[in-house]
């Protein structure tokens, strides 16, 4: 359990204080990533709930300002930084991986996060208009952008040297978290029923994609550009549950 309030830590800023975790911790809490993905997802289910009588774009409105909130917009600045990065780099790895670094966001980033801010607000306002595909998005969305970063860590090089990337992806038991993976679609399927179809092919398409990317151009991946896949499979899923 102390590994779970561990990753519940380090994903969101709710108020949870695990004990002094071993060296190994990080790793092993990231089998619980997805799980926090759903606790975030209940949070936000919570909010639909409550602000549903306000109309659509009101209450898509106040479950993204839930959702930034309670995540602390962590994911939201690997995408600034991974967009700034990709734009400036200009196809060189080194010069990429530099931008990664600069805490700056420059008008490539800041332009990334309001154009997923807005798929995220559109594809909310209009789900609401099917209570059913609602909870679907909320729920799935924020668990499959945390597998993404399960499916990451567990298949992908990390490229930077130091800091706590490295230690996670060193951690990490990775056939645990292949199995991790199954359970959590399985569990998904039982969620969302059909609808965990369209899920599934937009949120693999996206991630090889970006996946491809990353190893093209920095031959791996770093914490910002983990963070960029998890909102970007977020957003895929929201669209994806209007199918």
């Amino acid at each position: 359990m102390n590994d779970f309030l561990v990753a519940l830590q380090f994903l969101t800023r709710l108020p949870v204080r695990p004990r002094p975790a071993d060296a190994g911790a990080p790793g092993r809490a990231m089998l619980w990533y997805p799980a926090v993905g759903l606790v975030i997802g209940l949070l936000l289910w919570g909010m639909l709930a409550l602000a549903a009588p306000l109309g659509a774009q009101p209450a898509a409105a106040l479950v993204l300002v839930v959702w930034v909130l309670v995540t602390g917009a962590l994911h939201l600045d690997g995408l600034s930084d991974s967009a700034d990065a990709w734009l400036g780099g200009q196809g060189d790895r080194e010069r990429t991986l530099a931008i990664l670094k600069d805490t700056h966001a420059g008008a490539a980033g800041v332009t990334a996060i309001a154009l997923v801010l807005l798929l995220k607000f559109a594809a909310l306002a209009t789900g609401m208009a099917d209570p059913e595909a609602a909870t679907a998005m909320v729920l799935a969305a924020p668990v499959v952008g945390r597998l993404g970063l399960l499916a990451l860590f567990a298949n992908t090089p990390y490229v930077r040297p130091g800091g706590l990337g490295e230690r996670l992806a060193a951690t990490l038991p990775r056939d645990a978290a292949r199995w991790v993976l199954i359970g959590s679609w399985l569990i998904l399927l039982l969620l969302l029923g059909a609808r965990v179809v369209p899920v599934f092919l937009v949120a693999v398409l996206l991630f090889l994609s970006l996946r491809y990317l990353m190893l093209q151009r920095i031959r791996g991946t770093t914490g910002d550009t983990a963070g960029a896949c998890v909102e970007i499979l977020e957003a895929g899923v929201l669209l994806a549950c209007l199918m």
